[in-house]
């Protein structure tokens, strides 16, 4: 009978270490999925009118503190390395939106210029003026007005260094404190849980979801509902679980906003200047 049993109990085993690799390969590049069609649908409309990169501010922010709870609390491999190729993901979606937004702006300071009168004045114009924007927002500003709002791609560069060397120093000085350390992991799972948030309020400003990719938000959704039941069978700390509740009501939020407004195709006003 030992036997017979012994083979049935490995193979018990290797089917479920099988699934447990497929879940954690799900974990790790799964989030990143959403944000495919979304970046294909920027790049092939030249347009980033309709997507909040304050998406990937939250993301970002929220997988480095993530990273940073880590050292706090050593929980499972694949959430660490899903934070990291997050974030990967998130600075190359920032990259198309700040040059997308700036060859627009290139191409309608050109087209203005064009338009105008050829007076003298118009032909002494250096090159550089009809390309470049005539107002450079730059991270070593320090312009509260413009955060995140900045030109060039460089300067949220600049921001995420100083963010995470901050925040580094100031996890490596409080490890030993529990408080911290807690409120560290909460933080890195509520302000990701709010990553919809950026995108739901750009919606109800433009009344309408145009530009948004519904395929992301449906891969959202399906994507933190898996990960919500992760976090549970896994019994992952509290605050993972309980955020990832709070992130699939605001993905479901989202989808009611593409049913209610399924039928306007323009925003009701000029939109925001695209960030």
């Amino acid at each position: 009978m030992d036997n017979v049993d012994l083979p049935l109990t490995l193979s018990e085993v290797t089917i479920v270490d099988l699934v447990s690799w497929i879940a954690s390969g799900a974990m790790i590049f799964g989030g990143i999925v959403p944000y495919i069609p979304q970046y294909r649908q920027i790049k092939k409309t030249e347009n980033a009118e309709g997507f909040s990169t304050y998406v990937c501010l939250a993301l970002l922010v929220a997988n480095t503190l993530r990273i940073l709870f880590w050292f706090g609390v050593h929980f499972e491999l694949p959430l660490l390395a899903q934070s990291i190729i997050m974030n990967f993901t998130m600075m190359v979606m920032l990259h198309l939106c700040t040059r997308v937004t700036q060859l627009n702006e290139m191409s309608t300071k050109r087209r203005a210029f064009l338009a105008e009168p050829q007076q003298g004045k118009h032909h002494q114009k250096d090159a550089s003026s009809q390309t470049e924007p005539e107002t450079v927002h730059r991270f070593l500003d320090f312009d509260h007005r413009y955060f995140w709002k900045w030109t060039k791609f460089r300067d949220y560069i600049q921001f995420m260094c100083v963010f995470t060397l901050i925040g580094g120093y100031i996890t490596y000085m409080c490890l030993d404190y529990p408080v911290y350390v807690e409120t560290l992991g909460f933080l890195a799972v509520f302000v990701e849980a709010l990553l919809g948030a950026p995108q739901f309020w750009r919606n109800y400003q433009n009344k309408c979801t145009v530009g948004m990719s519904v395929k992301m938000v449906g891969f959202w959704t399906s994507g933190d509902t898996f990960k919500t039941g992760y976090f549970l069978v896994n019994k992952a700390p509290m605050q993972f679980w309980i955020c990832g509740l709070l992130q699939v009501g605001i993905d479901i939020a989202i989808l009611l906003q593409v049913w209610i407004y399924r039928k306007n195709m323009h925003p009701i006003a000029k939109p925001a200047k695209p960030i």
